[in-house]
């Protein structure tokens, strides 16, 4: 009797033992352990820090559609706006840790709002990456009226007339701001900003030539480019664009090194089991080689990340080093968001 039990203690004791190791080659929270085989066995949550119908609320549901496909389990959209984002991302952050609420937005509300807001959280550490999705190049346009014809001849014009020209950007702080700010200094030009409350305001006094150019994500322009209502000077990707291959990119056009993007990328709270955190990344990444997806993602104006670009410790890098870039810009600038 003794010698059974202890043979039954040894037992459990061994498997006791198997589990905590497992855990520790694996680097796994016991939670995790328990929660791979089964997640998800509920509907998942998906936080859009904008008001729906824009362009990243269009990009959630397109993602959702297919990761429901993928997962076996609704993914349902959550519109939480307010504060440059930051509403929505602050309610993500709040989440239970259990893979059942993810956090979608862009290089606004994941990364320049830390320059820009004194935040109760921290963009850096209280969330998990999962991918970067894609990213958005910027187009600089200018009125038909400009004398300019190319990039090299606006440079020359601006410089020929310091703070005259002015450039509207759709809010303060914005992606557009930064990167206007970023081109002064490049190119040791002075022009006035005109914020607007969006970007579709900016283009009406563009249209009607009450300011000068624009530096904004180039999915805005589409229709503009269509009816010649703008004159492109190019856009701050590394590669033109697919449905415009007749604008040059910045380094084409005379201006070496010049890159920025509107990026966008999906996170889930700090804590999330790593377990969990691949099994939404391995689905993210079957979404994004999806042909109809990437046919979308080319008609949206998103380049979908490289490959060796989708991996949680990927984003975690490039959101790094973009704050390490823009937020000195913000402090530099004095901005204050509005």
């Amino acid at each position: 009797m003794g010698s059974r039990r202890g043979r039954w203690f040894w037992k459990s004791s061994m498997r006791k033992l198997l589990v905590v190791l497992t855990v520790i080659v694996l680097g796994l929270p016991p939670r995790a352990m328990a929660a791979a085989p089964d997640y998800p066995v509920r509907a998942v949550t998906m936080i859009v820090p904008f008001p729906a119908g824009g362009a990243t609320d269009t990009l959630a549901r397109l993602l959702a559609e297919k990761m429901q496909a993928v997962l076996g389990q609704p993914v349902i959209i959550e519109n939480v706006a307010g504060a440059a984002g930051s509403t929505g991302v602050g309610r993500a952050v709040r989440s239970p840790a259990d893979g059942y609420t993810l956090s979608i937005g862009t290089s606004t509300t994941h990364m320049l709002t830390g320059g820009l807001y004194i935040l109760p959280f921290d963009l850096l550490k209280d969330l998990e990456p999962i991918i970067l999705i894609g990213s958005e190049p910027l187009l600089i346009v200018g009125k038909n009226s400009l004398p300019a014809d190319d990039l090299k001849g606006l440079i020359a014009y601006l410089k020929a007339n310091p703070d005259k020209a002015s450039v509207g950007v759709a809010g303060v702080g914005a992606t557009g701001h930064l990167t206007g700010i970023s081109f002064q200094k490049t190119t040791g030009t002075k022009f006035q900003f005109v914020p607007y409350r969006g970007n579709a305001p900016a283009m009406q006094d563009l249209l009607a030539g009450q300011i000068d150019f624009m530096i904004e994500p180039s999915s805005n322009f589409k229709s503009l480019l269509a009816a010649k209502s703008v004159k492109p000077y190019a856009i701050t990707g590394r590669t033109r664009l697919p449905s415009s291959p007749d604008i040059p990119t910045a380094d084409e056009a005379g201006l070496p090194g010049f890159f920025a993007s509107l990026w966008y990328g999906l996170w889930v709270p700090k804590g999330t089991p790593k377990s969990v955190v691949a099994k939404l990344n391995a689905a993210m990444v079957q979404v994004l080689a999806d042909p109809s997806i990437r046919k979308r993602l080319d008609d949206l104006g998103i380049e979908a990340s490289p490959l060796d670009q989708q991996s949680p410790e990927a984003l975690h890098v490039f959101q790094k080093a973009e704050a390490e870039r823009w937020w000195p810009i913000i402090k530099a600038s004095n901005l204050k968001a509005e």
